[in-house]
Order: C-alpha cells, then structure tokens, then sequence
C-alpha cells in the first residue's frame, strides 16, 4: 500500500520536517518536500544522546538524493538556517518563503556588532543573512504561498495555505523594508526587536490533505495567530502544536476546532524557553490527542520519549495513521 511519510528530525530546540509522498512523476517515484531546517548552530548538536542530528545530516544518512519542494515557514534562526547546508547539498527544485520573491535581491549582508548585541538579536540577524544567502543562492523558482491558496503538490497531496493573508505579507514586507533602509543604529535595534517579536505570526501554515487525512503545520504561530481564521478550517487528525509548545501555543478552543488524533510537540529535551509547556501539553492530552515529541522533553505524565533521531508518521489510505519513533543507529 502507498504511504505518506511525514518525519520531524531531531534538531533540539528548532523544527526540520521531511515529507515524502509516492508519485511516479517524481525522481524515483518519490515527490520530497523539506520544511524548515532547524538551528545551524554546532553548539544545538553537540549532545548527541538524545538523537539530535542536523537536517542536511539526517537526508544524506536516509538515502534522500533530491528536493521537489522546500518551504521556509518563516526567518527565525531554529527554524531557516538549518535549511542552507542542505540546499548546498540537494538544490530544490522550488522554494516556498513568506517575503516576495524577488525581496532577498533588495538586501544587504547585515553586520552583527558588538554594541547593542544581545543573544536574540544575534540569532536574528543571523537568520536574516542566511534567508538572503538561501533565495539567491538557488537557481529554483522561488514562491511566496498566501491564504487561500489551494494547491496539489503531487498525485494524492493537496495543500491548502491558510496564512500568512495578504495584508500580513504584505505587514512583513513592509517592516522588513524599513529595516534595511534605518540608518539610526538606535532606531535600527528597536526596528529589529519589533520584527523578531512579530515573526512567528507571519509564518505559514500549511494544511495538507492525503487519502482523508489532515496535517496541519502552522510553523510557530501561537494563540493569537489564529484570530482570522474559520476555527472548520483547522481540523486535522495530526497537528504540529505553534511555537515549541510553549504557553502561548494554542488555546483549548483552537485544540478543541483543531480535534486532532495526535499532536506532535517540537521541543528540545531541556525545555527551553520554556517549550513544552505541562499546562499545554496537558492540555491537549486531555482533548483525547496522543503527543509525539521531535526530541525528549517530558510529557504531562513525566514520562520522556526514547532517544531517537527522528518521529516518523506513516499515513495511509482512510486515516490510516502511525507515529514510530526512529532510533539512533548502533
């Protein structure tokens, strides 16, 4: 039986997914999509116990030698920078981002100095440069999906984009322009600050349908994120829970619009940041959803995951669906 495959790498505290859908249209019959890469900090990797592993690692251990599709919900370093050693090593075929296609060719490398600089703003930056070196470092079409956009990705795979809308993009834009234009190194910091604050609920989600089954993969939209839209249209029998599970994630009425069958939490084994809320998680294992976890923090019971490099979910024909856990090769 053909089976969708959705894997969430182990990247610690960031997100990397990797989708693969049977199609004989495709490069050996698989279409690949890629979203999100994860943090390309050395230090994210470095305690290895737990499976963490880097994206561009985890594709060449599994065999993967192209990508049909990548998508970078949105410019935040856990999430975009993870992405550029991988299209290094598999170049898309297309490229999906939340700013016009053709913005990255309005920017310039941004400094990182030491005055002013704190470790957020650092990341930040970061992931600002490296969303500049992703998109012109690509020869691939490169895309910017909006609410309301029905697309089949492949033979049995349709995506409905849900945000960001029009005028979001269109806010993001806007904010990211006046960034690059600020000559006031005070007024700059402050520009920055508000744009890293406000990034997570310009991200896109994605809601993807195969055979019946519903995924919904809203990057790291929290609570509030969710305010324009139709609470029908959430539904979905797997759900990757917005911002690493942290308190502001989801609230009991999208869990309760949203039904899923299983909720998949991407949070590092440490809890960082405070992911991995107990409030949250609790919450959502009351709504009658079995959680999964990316790495190896603690459920609401205290109970923690085996070490493992990646969460695999098998989706079949008639909402036919399972979550394996994939373990560290000996």
């Amino acid at each position: 039986m053909e089976e969708l495959k959705l894997t969430f790498v182990n990247v610690g505290y960031g997100e990397a997914a990797l989708l693969e859908c049977p199609d004989p249209a495709f490069p050996g019959g698989t279409f690949v999509m890629v979203i999100d890469g994860g943090s390309a900090e050395a230090e994210e990797y470095r305690d290895s116990a737990t499976g963490r592993i880097p994206l561009d690692q985890y594709l060449s251990l599994r065999g993967v030698d192209h990508i049909d599709l990548m998508a970078a919900t949105h410019v935040h370093e856990d999430h975009l920078c993870g992405l550029l050693p991988a299209a290094e090593k598999l170049p898309p075929a297309a490229l999906w981002q939340t700013l016009p296609p053709e913005f990255c060719r309005s920017m310039r490398t941004l400094d990182i100095p030491a005055e002013g600089l704190t470790p957020s703003r650092s990341k930040f930056l970061r992931a600002l440069n490296d969303y500049r070196r992703l998109c012109l470092g690509q020869s691939c079409p490169r895309h910017r999906p909006l609410a309301g956009m029905e697309l089949r990705l492949c033979r049995d795979l349709l995506v409905r984009v849900l945000g960001p809308s029009r005028a979001q993009a269109e806010k993001l834009a806007s904010s990211c322009r006046a960034l690059y234009e600020e000559a006031d190194p005070s007024a700059f910091w402050q520009r920055l600050d508000q744009l890293d604050a406000a990034m997570n609920n310009y991200s896109l989600i994605l809601l993807l349908e195969y055979r019946g089954t519903r995924i919904l993969l809203p990057g790291d939209t929290n609570y509030m994120g969710y305010g324009g839209l139709d609470p029908a249209s959430l539904r979905a029998d797997l759900f990757k829970v917005g911002h690493h599970g942290q308190r502001d994630g989801i609230s009991a009425e999208q869990i309760q619009a949203i039904a899923p069958r299983a909720v998949v939490c991407c949070a590092s084994s440490d809890r960082r940041y405070n992911s991995a809320d107990p409030a949250i998680l609790q919450m959502m294992a009351d709504s009658g959803a079995r959680l999964y976890f990316s790495d190896c923090p603690p459920g609401p019971d205290g109970a923690v995951p085996p070490p493992h490099q990646a969460l695999t979910f098998t989706v079949g024909a008639g909402g036919a669906m399972e979550g394996t856990y994939l373990s560290i090769p000996d």
